[in-house]
């Protein structure tokens, strides 16, 4: 791989987002069921609203028709007193009269209105929380489908595919959809099946010639008669058969590491990155590149084989794309709330932070031919990604600063 200019400077979009986690207070996510509920309380809580100022509004208009009554007083010595209004007892004659039974109308008048504003109000209060419990009660039930709908695409995500929604009632556009996801997962459920199937079939058949052309050929190789040209040719062919052997191999592992995982057994993440690194410590000394790192413990529950193949494939990786003379790899475990790191970084030719994305595709590789590299045969970072994902975590890579790349798989714990 021959050198390029700097890397660009902005990292690299990450090759597979995992879902987000979980809110530590899912009552405040806005749901369908709480916006339904703010719907339907909303809309009563306007409609009482208006109903109130209609009210409000015609019994002042009916208290404001109704007027006051004019009184006339005569003879002598007549004491009018009230308890209501005492300025009646200040009176001196029918004019004042008049204008005090007026100013007291007026006062028990405003003093109706306002005590049926102020009993509305709190009855319109405590309506609404009838309403918005009433509504959320509702939009629970109506949503009820939706939510056997969800538990069963999630117990599906689990690769149960035998899971069916079935949901009978009314035929409405929530049994529609149940009937229409139900008749997906059978499609999804066959064609899954025949994967398996054909996953299966290959194994053998693609194998069994394979070790028989090995066979073949060590045979011959190790007759002693043979003339050079016979074993130079028997070398190449053997060669050209391990080859093909490793891309049967990566294809048939790639195709199984495509699922979830649905066995899990506890798997520290430390003792998986020593034993790739025992497998890779001969290739790495023969090319001069020095492994080091820290690894302490990080326990993840999944499949120790598959996880000891990602460990294997970015240690392969790292040592076989580095620089000739004074070369390492860094391989480290961490555990972080949560998460379980392995981080793989290495010297190397420097990598622009536009080809990243293009190193997980099956069978590329940087500023080389699809094919005819001595490095592998090109499925490694695939399969490191797709067994990632089927543990439900992520591989991301970065270029390192000075040249290589830095390589990091982030598993739950």
């Amino acid at each position: 791989m021959a050198a390029s200019p700097a890397p660009v400077k902005a990292p690299p979009k990450p090759t597979w987002e995992p879902k987000p986690q979980d809110s530590p207070y899912p009552w405040l996510r806005p749901t369908i069921r709480i916006r339904l509920t703010l719907l339907y309380g909303g809309m009563f809580l306007i409609a009482g609203i208006l109903l109130l100022s209609i009210i409000y509004m015609l019994a002042a208009q009916a208290l404001n028709d109704a007027g006051g009554l004019v009184f006339e007083v005569r003879g002598t010595n007549v004491q009018i007193s009230s308890d209501v209004c005492p300025q009646l007892s200040s009176a001196l004659n029918n004019t004042q009269l008049n204008e005090a039974i007026k100013e007291c109308t007026a006062a028990q008048r405003q003093h109706a209105l306002d005590s049926l504003l102020n009993r509305s109000l709190l009855a319109l209060v405590g309506l609404s929380i009838i309403a918005f419990a009433f509504g959320y009660a509702m939009a629970g039930r109506v949503l009820a489908p939706l939510g056997r709908i969800t538990r069963t695409a999630r117990r599906v995500a689990g690769t149960d595919l035998t899971r069916r929604i079935e949901l009978d009632g009314p035929d409405d556009e929530l049994k529609e959809l149940a009937d229409t996801f139900d008749e997906m997962l059978d499609r999804l459920e066959r064609a899954f099946t025949a994967q398996q199937r054909f996953v299966g079939n290959a194994s053998h058949e693609l194998r069994t010639p394979l070790a028989i052309n090995r066979t073949l050929l060590e045979v011959h190789l190790s007759d002693p008669e043979a003339p050079p040209e016979l074993h130079q040719l028997g070398r190449t062919l053997l060669a050209t058969n391990e080859r093909s052997e490793q891309l049967v191999e990566g294809l048939l592992l790639l195709a199984r590491s495509e699922n979830q995982i649905v066995e899990r057994k506890p798997v520290d993440l430390a003792e998986v990155a020593d034993r790739a690194i025992d497998q890779a410590r001969s290739e790495a000394a023969t090319k001069g590149v020095e492994i080091r790192g820290e690894r302490a413990s990080a326990v993840v529950q999944g499949n120790g084989v598959l996880l000891e193949r990602i460990a294997l494939n970015l240690v392969q990786n790292a040592v076989r794309y580095n620089v000739a003379e004074g070369g390492w790899v860094e391989v480290t475990t961490e555990l972080r709330p949560g998460q379980a790191l392995l981080t793989v970084s290495n010297t190397g030719p420097v990598v622009p932070a536009y080809e990243i994305d293009n190193l997980f595709e099956p069978f590329r590789r940087l500023r080389t031919e699809r094919t005819g590299s001595d490095k592998g045969v090109g499925l490694g970072l695939s399969i490191a990604r797709s067994v990632a994902r089927a543990h439900g975590g992520r591989i991301i890579a970065e270029p390192r600063e000075g040249g290589g790349l830095v390589m990091r798989v982030t598993l739950p714990v």
